[in-house]
């Protein structure tokens, strides 16, 4: 099995802190055997991850994370950008083009731009994957819907820290029963349903930190845009 960390954000992330490197150095410190960088509509660190990723003994899985008109889809597999703004279904389609697979983070956060509130069940179902541990969570009342969906409808399981700063990577991780250390054989197994899920909830203290830093990040920019 195969310790995956499926959804981390760098500096590029409009509300991310920390430079490809750090999350690099993170990934390894804490035992991952491979990362994907999916930073908000925005694919070059993600890109140059995956580049330097076997410098630190790691698999790097090239992705985004693409605001959909429904909310956000994880692309992984892909090296170039998916447009945002495009429907759910057209989404999933643009993903699997590139010959990447599509998965659904946090379908039932809606306050954390979840699509389970404007797709159909049957759209939800056609993801290649559901993210069904998010750490980032509260009560975890979503996390137990999503794994309640993917369970009743066999749709294949993923978990994410969610991570926007290096210090949150590693703390839910996706197993994964692949057949080769490598992003095609990563994958292919995700698809095929054969991950399990490890995770627990991102410690207060750090969350706060988090929380604080995106807040702080998003109105330097838009103040050095209102300049």
């Amino acid at each position: 099995m195969l310790s995956v960390e499926l959804h981390a954000h760098s500096a590029l992330s409009y509300d991310g802190r920390d430079p490809v490197e750090l999350l690099l150095e993170q990934a390894a410190a804490v035992g991952l055997d491979a990362l994907a960088v999916t930073d908000h509509d925005e694919i070059d660190a993600s890109l140059e991850a995956a580049d330097r990723a076997s410098e630190y003994g790691l698999v790097g899985i090239p992705g985004v994370e693409v605001t959909s008109a429904a909310g956000h889809v994880l692309a992984f597999g892909v090296d170039e950008l998916v447009s945002a703004g495009l429907s759910f279904d057209e989404t999933l389609d643009r993903i699997r083009e590139q010959g990447g697979i599509a998965v659904v983070p946090h379908p039932f956060q809606k306050s954390r731009h979840g699509v389970a509130p404007h797709v159909s069940r049957d759209q939800l179902a056609s993801a290649d994957a559901v993210e069904v541990y998010n750490s980032r969570l509260l009560t975890g009342r979503a996390n137990r819907r999503a794994e309640r969906f993917a369970v009743a409808h066999d749709v294949p399981m993923t978990a994410g820290s969610d991570a926007h700063i290096g210090e949150m990577i590693g703390q839910a991780v996706t197993e994964v029963a692949a057949d080769e250390r490598s992003v095609d054989d990563i994958l292919d197994a995700i698809a095929a349903g054969r991950t399990s899920v490890v995770g627990s909830r991102t410690p207060w203290h750090i969350s706060f930190r988090q929380a604080a830093g995106g807040a702080k990040r998003r109105l330097k920019r838009g103040f050095a845009q209102y300049l």
